[in-house]
């Protein structure tokens, strides 16, 4: 009888193993979740592949991320020849999950098909496929968003030209992108930016010439420009496409200075663009995928939208791949919380289950909450993209404020869900053969990139002020609230603290005080999702599951607490039971968490 055969000894059977259960059927509210959002009819035409998702996050895919982590990918500057053909070398497991992502499932397509699906559909895939492969979703987020960008702001003839293969799935042919944005003296300081960019003289008049001439194919390079400088971080290093913040030449300093530019790795003759790729980065978390620091030479770059527009050209890529890293965040607390209720469902210390114990269900109920704030939120501002790209004024705003508010708190929020579930394994969680330590190393870099909790966290009072947000979020969720049926209690505390949250961040805004702004941002993060979720809650009925959770984050988040007050006489001891065991509340059961409300 060999390993994969024998029997399961008394001690082995005492360490839960999660690999081969469903990360989508074990999951009590994604699926109501999902059918509450896109609607029953949208919602049957997925379930199925939901379903297999949810089944091969857990098994094949699983298994191939983690080896994927161990065997990162390696740069080779010269082919065996001697040429200079610079090659990253990916390991076999990273490419089928590649080919999973990108060709299987279209995560980086799905918004740019002829008859694109709602945004929520891309995201919920996501939200399972990360359970898995965090560092890949990188690559295909960036791919994603450099292929809105290109549509909103690139010419008509960049567009014809490259749109056909990024929006592809067909994987010996599609087109993977990037973001070269990062300089050792410039990071979340973009006006530093140094890369130069010179306008392409030659270039410019032949294209000329075959526009004269009616050549459309050739008149394409009439925005080309070099590119000149170092980019210090670059994800997705062998990208086919890259965005690429320069400044002009003759452009001034600061950020008004900066042009966007789309670097093709392959020019139209077929040979490399003039770029190196120095090193590989050798990082914490995201191992899988090629991170490195890259060198432009003159590299033939084309010009997307206006000189001195591109840093705001950008930040509409930027605040997509913010919005995945909030999905991302999302998707690895629902790993680790899922993770952490097998385990306590099925090891056994002291004669009980460890689910069945008071403590360890408090314990579960903290890694919880942030877990289902963030899918509440992602899952809001999808529906909100919906709107947003349609022209609707009230909604684009309110992506531009929840965008960072998500980014800010849920990455941060990971950190923390993933560190706890590896305590619930206990040092078996610190091997790394079990997912926990991967999932705790990738957590991590949710906070620092597309901006560090500090950078994104100003970002929310620019949005607040400046783009005139705060209030258009105000009025959108006041009009949910009012129109979802809350009980009278719910809604009137619901209510205050809404607005005490804005109130803060206004404040904060208009004072100037940044050192408050992430106490602000994490007020209004908290109302916010509480809101969502209570209103979900009180949809989903009879089941209420999701109102309890939405008082538990008032009463936990943005109620005062004394923390020498030892409140012994509220029994939510069935409440709790409930939540973690994922059974059904009724409303009074629900309403049994609320707290008083606060006299302030």
């Amino acid at each position: 009888m060999n390993d994969m055969t024998r029997e399961p000894t008394a001690g082995s059977a005492n360490i839960p193993d999660s690999r081969g259960i469903n990360f989508f059927t074990s999951d009590p509210d994604l699926g109501p979740l999902l059918k509450l959002h896109l609607g029953e009819a949208r919602y049957r035409q997925m379930e199925a592949e939901l379903i297999s998702l949810g089944q091969r996050a857990s098994d094949e895919l699983d298994a191939w991320a983690l080896t994927a982590d161990k065997n990162p990918p390696q740069l080779h500057h010269r082919t065996r020849r001697g040429e200079a053909l610079q090659s990253i070398d990916k390991h076999p497991d990273y490419v089928a999950l590649e080919r999973v992502a990108y060709a299987e499932l279209g995560l980086a397509s799905l918004s740019h098909s002829e008859h694109a699906p709602p945004p929520l559909v891309k995201y919920a895939l996501t939200f399972l496929f990360v359970q898995a492969e965090f560092g890949l979703c990188c690559p295909v987020s960036m791919t994603d968003s450099l292929t809105r960008t290109l549509r909103k702001f690139g010419s008509p003839e960049l567009v014809a030209r490259f749109l056909p293969m990024l929006a592809s799935r067909d994987f010996d042919t599609l087109y993977q992108g990037a973001m070269f944005m990062t300089e050792q003296a410039a990071g979340s300081d973009v006006a530093r930016i140094a890369t130069r960019a010179t306008r392409d003289a030659r270039d410019a008049r032949d294209a000329r010439d075959a526009r004269d001439a009616g050549d459309t194919h050739n008149a394409n390079g009439a925005d080309t420009w070099r590119l000149y400088g170092d980019k210090w971080f670059c994800s997705n290093a062998d990208a086919d496409l890259a965005m690429v913040l320069a400044r002009p030449d003759d452009a001034p300093a600061g950020i008004n200075g900066l042009a966007l530019f789309l670097l093709p790795k392959t020019l139209p003759d077929g040979t490399r663009n003039r770029y190196r790729i120095v090193r590989l980065k050798d990082k914490l978390g995201s191992r899988s995928m090629a991170s490195g620091e890259i060198v432009l030479e003159g590299a033939q770059a084309y010009l997307i939208g206006e000189v001195g527009r591109g840093f705001h050209q950008m930040a509409d890529m930027i605040n997509m791949s913010r919005l995945s890293n909030g999905v991302r965040a999302a998707g690895l607390m629902r790993r680790a919380v899922t993770e952490a209720l097998h385990i306590a469902r099925h090891r056994e210390a002291f004669g009980r289950k460890l689910i069945d114990m008071p403590l360890m269900q408090r314990q579960l109920l903290k890694m919880m909450l942030p877990a289902e704030q963030a899918r509440s939120m992602f899952m809001q501002i999808a529906l909100l993209l919906t709107k947003a790209d349609a022209g609707d004024a009230q909604a684009a705003r309110c992506v531009r404020i929840l965008t960072p508010l998500i980014k800010f708190r849920a990455c941060r929020d990971a950190r923390r869900v993933t560190g706890d579930a590896m305590e619930v394994r206990g040092g078996t969680g610190y091997i790394e053969e079990w997912s926990d330590a991967r999932l705790v190393r990738d957590a991590h870099l949710g906070s620092i990139w597309e901006g560090t909790s500090n950078i994104v966290a100003l970002d929310i009072a620019r949005a607040a002020k400046r783009d005139g947000a705060l209030e258009p979020l105000r009025t959108y969720l006041q009009d949910l609230m009012g129109a979802a049926g809350l009980p009278a209690a719910s809604l009137a505390l619901l209510r205050t603290t809404l607005s005490r949250a804005c109130d803060a961040v206004m404040r904060v805004a208009d004072s100037g005080h940044d050192e408050q702004v992430r106490q602000a941002g994490s007020a209004l993060y908290h109302a916010s999702t509480a809101i969502l979720m209570a209103c979900e809650g009180v949809q989903l009925a009879p089941d209420y599951r999701r109102l309890a959770l939405a008082h538990l984050v008032l009463r936990h988040k943005l109620m005062p607490v004394d923390p020498l007050e030892l409140d012994a006489s509220a029994d939510d001891t069935a409440v709790l039971d409930a939540l973690v065991n994922g059974r059904a509340l009724t409303q009074q059961q629900a309403m049994q968490v609320l707290p008083a409300r606060s006299a302030s």
